[in-house]
């Protein structure tokens, strides 16, 4: 207390009393902060500083009066007001001028509010060096020896009347000040600030590990995480792009390097960016900024680059890889720019790892898997698609077919269609689809022949397979390279594109809808699946089992065959809409060749091992039940065709069991609500004939005389042949789509009359 005593000593004369008075203000037994060890800080760290000011005495005299008056629990302002008022009533009776007074209760306001200076230099207007004296050695505290230090803000803290609230509020004071320069000259900033920032970042630890904070810092570590991990995306979007091409069909020249550079550079920068983001220098913001030049001038070459779409040309899977790729890299700098930069303003200083980081650098990296796999991968596939499409819709209304009387005539014929015939057709509610060469689907109107709509793609050069569904609304066409699109059947317009895991998925009927998948090892699956190629269901039955399936309006009836143990063939009957199983059958063999007519399950029960079977069975598909039994005649010698026809059932086979000269055919019709034959006509007929059979029941074959091509029609009246007009090719096969009967040209599809 006497050193202190004697600091006063000579600084206004004749004021004894008044620095006696002083001194004891700041010993008081009561006072439990700012006490004399606090003020002996502060005008130690004064002398150093005041040869800064213009006016010395003013500010040695604020330095004295700054804390006078403390109550406990007061805030740093009403000190200073409270100091400031007593300067004000003190000081004139010393003789202090006027003038003076006014400057000493300025300055003690002054040290109401010790925020830092701004970040940048300070260069205020105006300077205030008489203040900026003060407050620098005011502030010289926090270069205190640590203990001193530590002693000074545990006092400071008991002395507030609310603990918690104390702590929040010096947790936020001490960010703020971390975040400045601390001191406002030069000179204090030299000789404090370096020990001011240890105790400060001290401080804040213990602070931080005091206050219930799981989740402070959680944005930083987002931010570097994002910036680590979406680089590291990156790479792995560009290492993908290297193995697609950047055009369809690939030119020979096609150079991958450019990939291959990107997966470096954004490898490289995954721990470069990782420091960046962490750090607060002008480098980190340099390199960060760097980043995403790159990755902006990168996106801009691509989409200078872009292959222009033609008919003979398509967009290959790298132009959205690569764009994809380049946005990662972009995301990847910029988040690490913006964690400098946020650094750099609100937490320069962050606490060691808690909940809420440790989470953030959980969830990031499974964000970024996640967007690769569901956004980007997506988004990819449907750019892809979206840009190798065209329609071409000519916008006529759909005709009705009339029925093929078969008289000799024709009804119409296409345009050229090169490379695709009449045995590809199928029927849907709009007209006739054809697959053709080089990924197209044409339309054909039912009633003319004429083009309705044409689908082509540019990346595909294979002709697709295609099946109606849907009733008939759309048409599932299977695209090499590309998969499973359902095309609305009367526009053209791509509907939906089945999910990539379908794309090996085997159609196992059309109508309804199954698909099925088969296994090396284990079981093959069988899936019940909605037209835009999601699954409703799921059936695997067990090891070593194949699958053979058909479906009703609401049930599906699967035969299954054991290839292992000792375990019996079976008959499953599951629900068309949810793959419940309904019930369960033993079989000894497997039966073939299912067929539904009339709501009714018939197949065909094996007779050993010929192709010809035992017996028709007609299985009652949500029971199981045997409804009917037919046996087969056991002359017959050849492989029994199944067809519907309405409510009959309608079977061809060779009647006799030794082969003759020509061959002869037998067509049964067995009408499946009773199971008894309803016809039966022979027609002197080559069995090996391909056969179609129409909707009112009709077997009709194509053979070559020497006079031209015949259309042989074996119905209920009996047989008859037809001599065709010349122009129809006979080695091709006849198709009936209803009662149209279709056969192929040389290049063309020809509707008979």
């Amino acid at each position: 207390m006497v050193e202190l005593r004697a600091r006063w000593d000579g600084l206004v004369p004749g004021s004894a009393r008044l620095a006696d008075e002083l001194v004891a203000r700041y010993v008081d037994r009561n006072r439990r902060a700012y006490r004399d060890y606090y003020l002996d800080i502060v005008l130690t760290a004064l002398d150093s500083l005041i040869q800064l000011a213009t006016d010395p005495t003013s500010v040695r005299l604020a330095a004295w009066f700054h804390r006078a008056v403390h109550e406990p629990g007061g805030t740093p302002a009403e000190d200073a007001e409270s100091s400031a008022r007593l300067a004000e009533e003190v000081l004139p009776q010393y003789g202090v001028p006027p003038i003076r007074i006014a400057e000493v209760a300025r300055l003690i306001r002054l040290t109401g509010d010790l925020a830092a200076p701004p970040p940048d230099a300070y260069a205020p207007p105006r300077r205030d060096a008489n203040g900026d004296v003060l407050l620098d050695a005011v502030n010289a505290i926090l270069a205190a020896d640590p203990s001193r230090y530590a002693v000074h803000t545990a006092e400071v803290r008991r002395d507030a009347t609310d603990r918690k609230s104390a702590l929040e509020h010096r947790y936020d004071e001490v960010r703020e000040l971390l975040d400045g320069h601390l001191y406002r000259t030069q000179l204090a900033r030299q000789r404090l600030s370096p020990v001011a920032r240890v105790n400060l970042e001290t401080e804040l630890a213990g602070l931080d590990s005091e206050l219930p904070a799981p989740w402070r810092g959680w944005q930083q570590a987002a931010l570097t995480a994002t910036a680590t991990f979406s680089a590291i995306a990156s790479a792995v979007v560009a290492i993908a792009a290297s193995g697609a091409s950047w055009e369809v069909p690939a030119t020979e020249d096609e150079v991958g390097w450019p990939t291959v550079a990107l997966a470096a550079v954004a490898l490289l920068s995954a721990p470069v960016l990782f420091r960046c983001a962490r750090s607060a220098s002008q480098r980190a913001r340099l390199i960060s900024g760097a980043v995403v030049a790159v990755a902006v001038t990168g996106l801009l070459v691509a989409w200078a680059q872009m292959p222009r779409v033609n008919p003979a040309v398509g967009v290959g899977l790298r132009v959205p890889l690569l764009i994809s790729a380049l946005l990662l890299l972009l995301l990847a700098g910029s988040a690490a720019l913006i964690a400098s930069l946020l650094r750099t303003r609100t937490a320069r200083f962050l606490p060691s790892r808690n909940l809420g980081q440790q989470l953030a650098w959980l969830a990031v990296p499974a964000v970024v898997a996640l967007v690769l796999l569901l956004i980007i991968q997506p988004l990819a596939r449907n750019y892809v698609l979206s840009s190798n499409e065209r329609v071409e819709d000519a916008r006529r209304p759909a005709g009705k077919a009339s029925a093929s009387t078969l008289d000799g005539g024709l009804a119409w014929v296409s345009k050229s269609m090169a490379g695709s015939g009449a045995e590809e057709a199928i029927g849907t509610r709009y007209g006739i689809a054809i697959p053709r060469l080089s990924g197209v689907v044409e339309m054909l109107d039912a009633a003319t022949g004429v083009l309705r709509w044409r689908y082509s793609r540019s990346d595909s050069d294979e002709k697709p397979a295609i099946v109606a569904t849907g009733d008939g609304d759309y048409v599932l066409a299977e695209f090499a390279d590309v998969g499973y699109l359902l095309l609305d059947a009367n526009t053209g317009e791509r509907k939906a594109a089945w999910p990539g895991r379908t794309r090996d998925h085997l159609i196992q009927q059309a109508e309804p809808l199954l698909t099925g998948e088969r296994v090396a090892r284990g079981s093959d699956k069988l899936r019940g699946v909605d037209p835009d190629g999601r699954d409703r269901w799921t059936f695997e039955p067990g090891r070593c089992t194949s699958i053979g399936a058909v479906a009703t309006t609401d049930t599906v009836v699967t035969f299954l065959g054991r290839s292992c143990g000792d375990e019996t063939d079976e008959m499953v009957g599951l629900d068309l809409k949810s793959g419940k199983k309904l019930w369960t059958k033993q079989s000894s063999d497997n039966y073939r060749r299912p067929v539904v007519v009339a709501g009714l399950v018939v197949a065909a029960e094996p007779g050993g091992d010929s192709d010809v079977p035992a017996a028709l069975t007609a299985i009652e598909p949500r029971t199981g039940e045997t409804k009917w039994r037919w046996p087969v005649p056991g002359t017959w010698a050849c492989r029994t065709l199944l067809n519907a026809a309405g409510r009959y059932l309608i079977v061809v086979d060779c009647p006799v069991s030794r082969k003759m000269e020509g061959g002869r055919t037998v067509v049964t019709a067995i009408d499946a609500t009773t199971g008894q034959m309803a016809w039966q006509t022979t027609a002197p007929v080559s069995p090996r004939m391909k056969v179609t059979v129409t909707a009112d029941g009709r077997v009709i074959s194509l053979s070559r005389g020497w006079d031209g091509c015949w259309a042989n029609v074996i119905s209920r009246t009996g047989f008859r042949q037809v001599r065709l007009p010349s122009g129809i090719s006979c080695s091709r096969d006849v198709r009936a789509i209803g009662n149209l009967v279709l056969v192929s040209g040389s290049d063309t599809v020809i509707a008979l009359r």
